[in-house]
């Protein structure tokens, strides 16, 4: 895994344990002190920081913009890195392990995800 998707999805299950309560002090210290390092290093870029705050308020929101902006900023330095790594070996495997199901729904019509469904369509 690349070191920016590794950074964005550290994020995404920090924001998601910590919002959901579910999260021990070493996991929420974790996500603090990655955040605390991401902020730093993001200084001169509220914009960016502040995609931190959407993740936390939505859980799950995409982290493609924030992936973006590490890439350009150079933000996914090997100290933040490892932060985020840390974080991930707390939140446990299914924090890395990619979704079970998975599409690009631009322009779906008629869509439906989950095990067993049955669906009848007719588009005119």
């Amino acid at each position: 895994m690349d070191p920016v998707t590794l950074v964005a999805q550290a994020l995404i299950a920090g924001a998601s344990a910590a919002v959901s309560g579910a999260a021990s002090a070493a996991v929420t210290d974790s996500y603090r002190t990655l955040k605390e390092a991401l902020t730093r290093r993001l200084s001169g870029r509220p914009e960016v920081v502040d995609r931190f705050e959407v993740l936390e308020r939505r859980p799950g929101a995409s982290a493609e913009e924030l992936a973006r902006d590490l890439v350009v900023t150079g933000a996914a330095d090997a100290e933040v890195v490892e932060l985020a790594r840390r974080l991930l070996d707390l939140v446990g495997p299914a924090a890395t392990r990619p979704a079970k199901y998975q599409g690009d729904l631009r322009q779906a019509r008629g869509v439906q995800f989950g095990d067993g469904n049955t669906q009848h369509n007719t588009f005119g």
